[in-house]
């Protein structure tokens, strides 16, 4: 039998007076092969134009075959309750309407005349499968878990749960971290990136997670002194000692090559002249290539080669 939820009457009107009967409780019962959110949330939209009935709810969710549908049009045939469905099947939606007709329900489909119209309007029929929306939904919410993992863990500020991440990205001020790892996150993947700073040793909580996740960003000398002084200049500081000098630019940039020869499992990404989405993809091919894409990165992994 398809799940079922009774939810509380709607808001009654202020008290009438007494000699004028209150509107008797009236029954919307909802019908879906998803959660029945969708017509529930519409239909209470709709209901506040109706101000005044006493009426309330029955869910029946996950409602996938004949046999259930049978049972509600039983249930609902007794007050002659008004069914409101949303159905993706074609075959199930004609068999509640018929099953309805035949006991004089009064119903309501959401669905049907939208998908068809729909369908007129692109050239081809829906997919017709129930709980897309639900689906959707869920890597929705794992997309925005991304991204709030990917703004506690940025430029190392949080260590913790850095086993949690999909991606783990090194690399000196101004390569880019930030904006990379924020991109991914949109993506789907939870990214924590940290800062290699000269004199300081790599926290030891980056030796602890799968190697294979770790990737580390380089680029050229020239390219990154001008960033650093365009970066001073926006900040007012046109003058700003070593960061943007030449000598120290290529200093710490020697120091992370030297971390990255000695951690040879780190690929290496050269973040020179490249917009974020083509560096982007590049992490996410490797990622694809060692089978470490999270499923709700999974649509945005490209397909592997066809062997030959």
């Amino acid at each position: 039998m398809a799940a079922k939820t009774t939810e509380k009457p709607t808001e009654k009107t202020p008290q009438k007076k007494a000699k004028e009967p209150a509107p008797s409780s009236r029954r919307i019962i909802l019908v879906s092969d998803g959660t029945g959110e969708t017509a529930a949330q519409m239909t209470k939209a709709a209901m506040v134009q109706f101000s005044g009935q006493n009426v309330y709810f029955t869910r029946y969710k996950n409602v996938r075959n004949e046999v259930q549908i049978e049972a509600i049009c039983e249930d609902a045939a007794v007050n002659k309750d008004l069914l409101i469905y949303t159905i993706v099947l074609p075959s199930l939606r004609a068999f509640l309407a018929n099953k309805a007709r035949e006991r004089s329900i009064p119903t309501l489909d959401l669905l049907g005349p939208l998908l068809v119209g729909l369908a007129g309007y692109f050239g081809y029929p829906p997919k017709a499968i129930a709980g897309l929306l639900h689906d959707v939904n869920e890597e929705y919410f794992k997309r925005i878990e991304a991204m709030e993992y990917t703004i506690a863990h940025d430029d190392g500020r949080d260590l913790t749960g850095l086993e949690k991440a999909d991606i783990v990205i090194l690399g000196i001020s101004r390569t880019s971290k930030t904006p990379l790892s924020m991109y991914l996150s949109h993506q789907g993947w939870k990214v924590a990136n940290i800062p290699l700073i000269q004199g300081f040793e790599i926290p030891k909580e980056v030796f602890t997670v799968d190697q294979r996740r770790v990737v580390g960003l380089t680029i050229n000398p020239e390219n990154l002194a001008t960033i650093r002084r365009a970066r001073l200049e926006r900040l007012g500081h046109a003058h700003g000692g070593e960061y943007a000098d030449p000598e120290k630019v290529n200093s710490e940039i020697e120091f992370a090559n030297e971390l990255y020869r000695k951690n040879r499992r780190w690929p290496i990404f050269n973040v020179t002249g490249k917009a974020l989405e083509e560096t982007a993809s590049e992490i996410i091919k490797l990622m694809a290539a060692r089978r470490l894409s999270p499923l709700a990165a999974m649509e945005n992994v490209p397909p592997e080669p066809e062997k030959t």
